[in-house]
């Protein structure tokens, strides 16, 4: 399955990148992405760690890590926001 991804805040720095177009295999949810992801090597392990902190959204909505994915689909991953 091909994806648009996109990385913001510390998850960008981590893997280095603002975003990429990637074919993952087998992948049918965020949380399967994120493993296919991590095993891409250390950047993004470090990035992907730990996924409970993180926040997905699929073509611009917000979703869970059991969102189904589609080919083609963007899916953007940040960090909580705070603001004050």
């Amino acid at each position: 399955m091909k994806l648009n991804l996109v990385y913001f805040a510390w998850v960008r720095e981590r893997i280095g990148l603002d975003g990429e177009t990637r074919e993952l295999p087998g992948t049918a949810t965020v949380t399967d992405a994120l493993e296919a992801l991590k095993a891409i090597g250390p950047g993004y392990q470090a990035a992907l760690a730990e996924p409970q902190r993180l926040r997905f959204a699929l073509d611009q909505d917000f979703v869970g890590k059991d969102a189904a994915l589609k080919d083609g689909a963007e899916l953007a991953i940040f960090p909580p926001v705070t603001g004050g």
